[in-house]
């Protein structure tokens, strides 16, 4: 399947072919990476998860993706068997392991881990927490950044917090993958999802803001997780004295918006030019997006 037009699309690396992966305390080759079926995350994805980026030899927004991880893992009471140090030793060893200083991606997984049998009640747990650290070179598709994302708005609604709270970064994503599969059929890139009132949340991997007036706009997070980029958009949009709301808004005034972009982890900020069919603004990346690329890059220490 062709992924070139994906929001989470990269530049194809052969180097990935060769990564040595972080798997329980050891580094193991790709392709010798397992877990058994008889794990969690495999059978019931019961486990939480983080991404991060690494730009000149730094993990972009470290602190805050380490506290959302452990946040994640006390609400659901699992205990990663690791202190935050030396989980961030593991993450600089993966990177060591595999030669990495710039242009990388890392996804931190954790998983309540081997099970007797395959059930619900996490008291059939045989051992520790499963951790698995998968570092690739990635470099952001640069046609995404230059022509922009379309957008389709999917039936699926995002969940509050007493069905699922999706502020949990858990590894069960099966409604944003079927959000997911609504706008690949339709012909978009990713998927703009309602909340259960009818209010824009989020897309589907990526946090949603829209430009109105000269104002930024993005939604509550009542609804939807809240990004670290976007929060990083947010804090350095602001600290210019420029204005941005965290509120609720329509369809309708995202289809009269000036702008859109989306933001996350590997991409940063990515314009949005299409939704649902209907061009935004003038249907190429505007200059507020490109100035909030350029603040939030500037605030993280990414280049501009």
């Amino acid at each position: 399947m062709d992924t070139s037009r994906s929001a989470q699309g990269y530049v194809a690396d052969p180097r990935n072919q060769h990564v040595l992966v972080w798997l329980n305390g050891q580094l193991v080759p790709r392709a010798q990476a397992m877990v058994s079926v008889f794990d969690a995350g495999f059978a019931l994805g019961d486990g939480v998860w983080e991404g991060l980026r690494l730009a000149g030899g730094q993990l972009i927004s470290l602190e805050a993706h380490l506290d959302r991880l452990f946040e994640g893992a006390r609400s659901i009471a699992l205990d990663i068997g690791l202190t935050r140090a030396e989980l961030t030793a593991a993450l600089h060893a993966t990177l060591a392991a595999n030669g990495m200083t710039d242009g990388a991606h890392l996804r931190l997984m954790v998983t309540r881990g081997v099970k007797s049998t395959v059930n619900q009640d996490p008291r059939f747990i045989v051992g520790g927490a499963t951790v698995v650290i998968v570092a690739e070179y990635k470099t952001p598709r640069p046609e995404s950044k230059a022509q922009g994302l379309a957008l389709f708005t999917s039936t699926f609604r995002t969940s509050g917090p007493d069905v699922f709270d999706l502020r949990l970064n858990s590894h069960s994503r099966l409604n944003l993958i079927q959000a997911l599969l609504q706008a690949i059929q339709a012909g978009a890139d990713e998927a703009l999802m309602l909340d259960p009132r009818g209010f824009v949340a989020s897309c589907n991997s990526t946090n949603f803001f829209i430009v109105r007036g000269g104002e930024l706009w993005t939604s509550t997070g009542a609804y939807n997780f809240k990004g670290i980029t976007q929060a990083s958009v947010l804090a350095a949009w602001r600290a210019t004295g420029l204005p941005a709301r965290e509120c609720d808004f329509t369809l309708a005034q995202v289809y009269a918006a000036d702008e859109a972009f989306v933001t996350g982890t590997l991409g940063g900020v990515t314009p949005v030019v299409r939704v649902d069919g209907r061009t935004i603004g003038g249907g190429l990346p505007g200059p507020l997006t490109q100035r909030a690329a350029a603040l939030y890059a500037a605030a993280v220490g990414l280049p501009a």
